[in-house]
């Protein structure tokens, strides 16, 4: 019993792993009507899910945990938001990107397109 258990927890991982890698922006803006982000985002898809909700601090609590140039850059990217740029550029640079001049929805989308591939 265990392990048919076990064998569904890997094949319900490797078809969350397979969606996910296949989503598209429009999938990803369509999950935002719900209550709560799809299971199995990362932490920076959340944060972008946080985001398009108005959440920024949950976005920017999930932001923090990610020590990644992705992670800077959507740290960056909410400090830009916030109309906070000096601290803005700090992560901008620690994302090895200049200060993005985009509108922020433009920005947004970048950023998704980026971490869903």
């Amino acid at each position: 019993m265990w392990k048919a258990s076990k064998r569904n927890d890997i094949a319900a991982a490797v078809c969350e792993l397979f969606t996910y890698n296949t989503m598209t922006i429009q999938e990803f803006k369509e999950s935002t009507s719900k209550e709560s982000p799809l299971p199995g985002l990362s932490n920076l898809l959340q944060a972008m899910w946080y985001d398009a909700k108005g959440d920024w601090e949950s976005a920017h609590n999930l932001a923090q945990e990610v020590e990644t140039r992705d992670g800077s850059w959507l740290h960056a990217y909410l400090h830009r938001k916030e109309g906070d740029l000096s601290n803005a550029s700090y992560w901008y640079s620690r994302a090895g990107k200049p200060l993005c001049k985009k509108s922020l929805n433009e920005e947004w989308e970048e950023i998704v397109q980026a971490l869903l591939r």
